[in-house]
């Protein structure tokens, strides 16, 4: 059942909004929201100034409008167009939820983004304006798409016990320290996934290592797509980090806190409180993402719903989704085999519930997808 209006402001205070990031398609329906008679206006002027941020940071001429209303998906080649489609989307949804609805997104308990959802997040809270974090991206994108070409991203997960992030992370060390390509983690989607992006045939190499490590089976899957390696230290081949924290010296802002708290995905824990935005930030392109602590900490702080916001946001309600089915699998039933079999099957789970109470909350969270709900709204 949707939520209505009323109930997603008085719910606000016990609410996250979480904003997506870069994916192989981006999108969504915004196409519909920019066609809309009533937010058609407000979406155009978002797109517009995205467009005018991207043309100027790149020295290429980038029209978002016209790549929505052809609904012509970004690639690779496009990742530019990409980065400013999805801030401009994420910020224009936040617009008309205040614009149309009254709902005061900064009334919210927590924001936080995976990858460039954080950036969105962090102006959509007003720390910087959208022109300083977007155009510094946008300066930076074309090395990122280079050093794309003999990366590959996979997601290495146990069915078993939990991975350790410190034992991966070695291994990455011991591989790099070879000098026959580079790999490393991106992403910390859960106790028993991580997200690693290697040149070469590292990440084959990095099974096999990891396979005389752990005692329990680890299992690799890999994305037949190309990706930016942003949030590994292969950035550092260009020195990107470095190069982004220079220009970080002179955009406007970071000086005020943001309105809600942003909780990041580099640190695990909330940020961007005071002077130390334009460190995280820079951290933020080279540090794997915590997407699990964010995850936990909706949760301990028994928050209600999550408003997913961009377009067609993926990872995140996946996450939760999967989180959802385990935590129910492991709690169903009385004791007895199928209870046992539950636990047997879910060990990293039952683990770490002891002490970690709050992850039964998981089934109760309620999960909007804004772009959805402001297309399912009638407009006076």
């Amino acid at each position: 059942m949707s939520i209505t209006r009323d109930a997603l402001q008085t719910g606000l205070q016990r609410s996250a909004l979480a904003f997506r990031g870069y994916n192989t398609t981006n999108i969504g329906r915004s196409q519909e929201l920019l066609a809309h008679p009533a937010y058609g206006p407000t979406v155009r002027q978002f797109l517009t100034r995205g467009s005018a941020i991207a043309s100027d940071a790149t020295g290429r001429v980038i029209d978002l409008v016209d790549r929505v209303e052809q609904q012509q998906e970004t690639a690779l080649e496009t990742y530019s167009d990409a980065i400013s489609l999805i801030v401009s989307m994420e910020l224009a949804q936040l617009e008309l939820l205040q614009q149309f609805f009254g709902i005061d997104y900064q009334l919210a308990n927590l924001m936080y983004g995976y990858s460039l959802g954080e950036i969105s997040a962090v102006i959509a809270g007003g720390a910087h304006a959208i022109e300083g974090p977007l155009s510094v991206l946008l300066k930076l994108a074309d090395d990122a798409v280079e050093l794309a070409h003999d990366v590959t991203l996979g997601v290495l997960f146990s069915r078993g016990p939990a991975l350790s992030m410190a034992a991966v992370q070695g291994e990455c060390l011991r591989i790099n320290n070879a000098g026959q390509g580079v790999v490393d983690v991106s992403a910390y989607l859960s106790p028993n996934s991580l997200l690693i992006m290697g040149q070469n045939d590292t990440l084959d190499r990095l099974k096999a290592a990891l396979e005389q490590t752990f005692s329990h089976r680890v299992y690799l899957r890999k994305n037949k797509d190309s990706w930016p390696p942003m949030h590994t230290c292969i950035v550092w081949e260009r020195s990107i980090s470095n190069r982004a924290a220079v220009m970080m010296h002179t955009i406007p802002g970071g000086f005020e806190p943001t309105r809600p708290d942003v909780f990041s995905l580099v640190t695990g824990r909330v940020e961007y409180r005071d002077h130390t935005t334009r460190d995280v930030l820079c951290r933020w392109i080279d540090h794997p993402q915590r997407l699990w602590d964010a995850v936990y900490e909706t949760l301990k702080r028994g928050l209600e719903t999550v408003i997913h916001v961009g377009p067609a946001p993926n990872l995140i309600p996946a996450t939760f989704e999967r989180l959802r089915v385990d935590v129910e699998g492991q709690t169903r039933g009385s004791i007895g085999m199928r209870a046992l079999s539950n636990i047997i099957r879910r060990p990293w789970l039952s683990a770490i519930l002891p002490s970690r109470t709050a992850l039964l909350r998981a089934p109760h969270v309620q999960h909007l997808i804004l772009e959805n709900w402001l297309l399912e709204q009638t407009i006076a």
